[in-house]
């Protein structure tokens, strides 16, 4: 039999009207999550309506149930779900009435969603309750760690943040707690989160991980309360030995949610888990959030990753070239993209993938002609219009020398190397002709302008200085 209201009934294994669904339902029902994907949408269908089960059948009343793995799941999508499965069921006219949304709870032939009472081999599992389960590999709230620290490249933008996460997923407790990772969207936050589960889960098989967004604590925290079933969601994050919350930017001016937000990142740090907190800006920069919230958050440490220059860039792409060994893309495109496609490395790896797509499609080899058709519109996008006025004023500024010497006839050597690389740097990094170039540059020739860069190439494959100095100007001028 079944307790309660209709959406928080336990499923029990039999009753006395009760009985197997009839095979024409189980089929039924498998047309119908097809129809409910679509009206959905994937990442919906596949959190919430995916994992539920069939229960039991009454065919005296036309009741069917559907048994999610929480008074919380049920509750759910009854209130968001509830009517649009009745009338698939009944449309579909297989003897289905209506429906009961239940919990599962642990007896034979029926699962149960519950951490504290999972198989020994399902305990250690990472819940995921922010990506879509469509991306899952194993059973509903298990997260595929899709980024290792393997695969995370490092730069001086980021190698804090990095050497602080491999801290944090590491067999000796960390000497900080929580950890805050914050940067720019696509810069490598969510990669090092889930790197950080896939080491923790490694040296502690034994313990829970709880994945979660920001805005899927808000939620949850939200619908618990409203199906009076609060002390659930409670117990489940406080049952966590590594919590990593992403984007917590997210959660600021809602006060009950921060409160109890506040409540179990303290109650989890007493108890000594871990705890892993993303944003997209600094504790002391997020609008409207508790004050205890801030000071708890700073109080560990805090981390950023900042945009990827150049270097980092070009290495990231040669990092996924070198993952693609039958791949042949010239090293001239992979400095292209790395040059265009600045504003986060989500977005170069998009452009990269796209690019790869494309010649797999057209049957193209990646050259330049292929890479600029191509990548035309993310390129017009990405480009920030870099003047040869700027790269003259950041050469002089760095070398120390009056910007008036740029256009000068002067041809002492502490002018003209600067006055070359300002050549160099306009003709990689602006779209001005020699002869142009040239007119800038105080009215000389394009012949000047040609032996400027053929001078600076050379010298940057011989002089480790000079080398340094292109590389430091390159990143400025990019900011």
């Amino acid at each position: 039999m079944f307790s309660g209201g209709d959406t928080t009934a336990v499923l029990q294994p039999d009753g006395p009207a009760e009985a197997e669904c009839p095979v024409e339902i189980g089929a039924g029902w498998e047309q119908i999550k097809t129809g409910l994907r679509a009206s959905v949408g994937a990442r919906m269908f596949d959190q919430w309506l995916k994992p539920l089960k069939l229960g039991s059948f009454c065919a005296m009343t036309g009741t069917l149930e559907l048994a999610a793995g929480s008074d919380f799941s049920a509750n759910f999508i009854a209130s968001q779900f509830g009517d649009r499965i009745r009338l698939a069921f009944r449309s579909a006219r297989i003897g289905v009435e209506d429906i009961r949304f239940v919990r599962a709870i642990h007896v034979p032939g029926v699962a149960t969603a519950s951490p504290q009472a999972a198989p020994r081999e399902e305990r250690g599992r990472v819940e995921d309750r922010s990506l879509p389960a469509s991306t899952r590999t194993a059973a509903p709230d298990i997260l595929p760690l899709r980024h290792s620290f393997a695969e995370f490249v490092i730069g001086e933008s980021n190698r804090l943040a990095c050497t602080a996460a491999k801290a944090m997923a590491g067999a000796a407790a960390p000497l900080f707690n929580p950890l805050y990772i914050h940067g720019g969207t696509g810069q490598g936050k969510t990669h090092l989160l889930h790197a950080i589960a896939s080491d923790y889960r490694a040296q502690f098989p034994g313990h829970i991980i709880i994945y979660m967004s920001a805005e899927k604590f808000m939620m949850e925290f939200v619908t618990a309360m409203r199906a009076n079933d609060s002390m659930a969601f409670k117990a489940r994050l406080r049952a966590a030995k590594l919590l990593l919350i992403d984007d917590i930017q997210f959660i600021a001016g809602k006060g009950s949610t921060q409160e109890e937000f506040l409540h179990t990142i303290n109650e989890l740090a007493d108890q000594g888990a871990r705890i892993v907190i993303s944003a997209d800006r600094a504790p002391q920069h997020l609008d409207s959030v508790d004050p205890r919230i801030l000071s708890r958050l700073a109080g560990g440490l805090v981390a950023d990753i900042q945009p990827a220059d150049l270097d980092l860039r070009r290495a990231i792409l040669e990092a996924k070239r070198a993952t693609l060994p039958d791949a042949a893309i010239p090293d001239m495109v992979l400095d292209f993209l790395a040059r265009s496609i600045r504003t986060n490395v989500r977005e170069l790896e998009g452009a990269f993938n796209k690019l790869l797509a494309y010649a797999q499609l057209t049957g193209r080899a990646v050259d330049m002609e292929f890479a600029q058709a191509m990548l035309a519109d993310a390129v017009r996008a990405n480009a920030r219009r870099i003047t040869v006025d700027e790269i003259q004023k950041a050469c002089a500024a760095h070398y120390r020398i009056d910007p008036a010497e740029m256009r000068s006839k002067r041809r002492a050597r502490a002018v003209a190397r600067p006055r070359q690389v300002a050549m160099y740097l306009a003709k990689k990094m602006t779209p001005r002709s020699l002869p142009e170039i040239g007119r800038i540059f105080g009215g000389r020739d394009h012949s000047t302008v040609i032996h400027a860069v053929r001078t600076i190439e050379e010298l940057r494959q011989s002089n480790p200085e000079i080398d340094s100095d292109i590389r430091k100007l390159q990143r400025q001028l990019e900011m």
